[in-house]
């Protein structure tokens, strides 16, 4: 608990539940992820809690939201800059630590001031292509 008391958010059970769950996590996990893995700890949590928490938590700059996935929202609890790679048939998010320098042209950048960015990659990863790969011999 004394590694959460700064955060800036009342710390209930629950919340310390989920900051626990998410310390470390680098699943990427949905709300509704979390909900499931919590939920069996909580048995009376509402879903509403889990959301307001990582609203909270967002906000306050402890965890990111991630829009990569098309279907939910993922989040991540590692803050600093970084960038993803999603394998679209499994949905798996992993992260990739390699600092891309993205020049927009000024023309380009409609009076925007550029204050991150986040590069996101799509593909499959090798277990999935394992798993689609024709058996030895066929053809």
């Amino acid at each position: 608990m004394e590694k959460y008391k700064g955060i800036g958010i009342k710390l209930t059970p629950q919340r310390l539940g989920i900051l626990e769950y998410l310390d470390g996590n680098t699943d990427h996990p949905s709300a509704e992820e979390i909900y499931s893995k919590i939920k069996k700890r909580f048995p009376t949590m509402s879903f509403s809690t889990v959301y307001n928490t990582l609203e909270a938590l967002r906000k306050k700059g402890h965890i990111l939201e991630l829009s990569i996935d098309p279907e939910r929202k993922r989040y991540d609890p590692g803050t600093t800059t970084h960038h993803h790679f999603m394998c679209v048939p499994c949905k798996k998010i992993v992260d990739i630590n390699i600092a891309y320098d993205l020049p927009i042209p000024d023309e380009q950048k409609n009076d925007f001031e550029v204050t991150s960015n986040q590069v996101a990659f799509y593909g499959t990863c090798a277990e999935c292509k394992k798993d689609t790969s024709p058996p030895i011999g066929s053809s």
